[in-house]
Parts: structure tokens; sequence; C-alpha cells
């Protein structure tokens, strides 16, 4: 608790010093231009990244792979949208770290790799050989999950006898 409220106290300081400081040398108009840019060049930048990810997320799923590196990025990428939203120096730059493709992909395999059963729900490993729990297709001579049934046509039925 003190750890966040000393975040949300240090770092608009920090922010609004580093503003004044660089408003000091190069104007205050100039300042907020750059803040401006910053933000928008970052958000678009976001949506580009953000496409990839969904896109490589996708197609670990359509290959039968749980996708942990991916929604990790696509966390440390919503993470990196609000710092670049928000006005400011120190955070746009941190924001424009996180969308490095290389460090982004670092960041979220050290997460992964000491949190990893936290983001991936606690799956264990399957018969399928896919490696996750209910994910992917049955793999050649696994039948899966097959369900015995019969169907009945009502519609059909009831049409036949009014026929008859």
């Amino acid at each position: 608790m003190r750890f966040a409220f000393l975040i949300f106290l240090v770092i608009p300081i920090a922010e609004l010093y580093l503003l004044f400081a660089v408003a000091d040398l190069i104007g205050g108009l100039a300042t907020l231009m750059i803040v401006i840019v910053t933000a928008l060049t970052g958000i678009s930048v976001l949506r580009r990244q953000g496409l990839n990810t969904l896109r490589r997320a996708d197609q670990r799923l359509r290959a039968g792979q749980m996708p942990g590196q991916e929604i990790v990025e696509a966390m440390l990428l919503t993470f990196a949208g609000a710092l670049l939203i928000t006005p400011g120096l120190l955070t746009d730059t941190i924001g424009f770290a996180l969308l490095t493709p290389a460090l982004r992909g670092r960041l979220a395999a050290r997460i992964l790799a000491k949190g990893g059963g936290m983001f991936m729900g606690g799956f264990s490993a399957s018969s399928t050989g896919t490696g996750f729990a209910g994910f992917g297709r049955p793999q050649r001579g696994d039948p899966g999950n097959v369900i015995d049934g019969e169907v009945v046509d009502r519609d059909r039925t009831h049409d036949d006898q009014q026929l008859r």
C-alpha cells in the first residue's frame, strides 16, 4: 500500500519537475507540442503493435497452443498505452520503451517465468499432446470427447405425418 502511494506521489512530482525543466530550456509551447506529438505517435504505434500481438495470439490458438506470451504482451501494451496517454515526458519514455517489441518480449518472458501459473490459470498437461488441458484439436487416433446420440427433427416428422 505504501509502495503504491509513493508511486502516485513521486511520479507526478517527477513529471512536473521534468516538464518545467524542459520548458525552461526550449519554451512552454514547444514542450506542450512534444507531449502532444509523443502521445499521438505512441497511440498510433500502440494500435499497430496491438494488432500484431492479436494476430500472433490467434495463430497460436489455431495451432492448439496457449498464447501466454501474447497475453502478457497485450497487458504490457495496455500499460504502455496508459502511460502514453498520460501527459509527461517520463511516462512517455517508459511507454515507448514498452512498445519496443524486443524489450516487451523479454519482459513478458520474465513475467511468465516468475508467475506463469497466475497468467495461465493453472492449466495442466493433457493426453492430447497440446500441453494444455482442453485446448487444441484432438491428435490422430484420439477420438476426443464423443457423445453418442440421435438427432430428431420434430418439424419434419410433423410435416411427414400431415402429408399422409
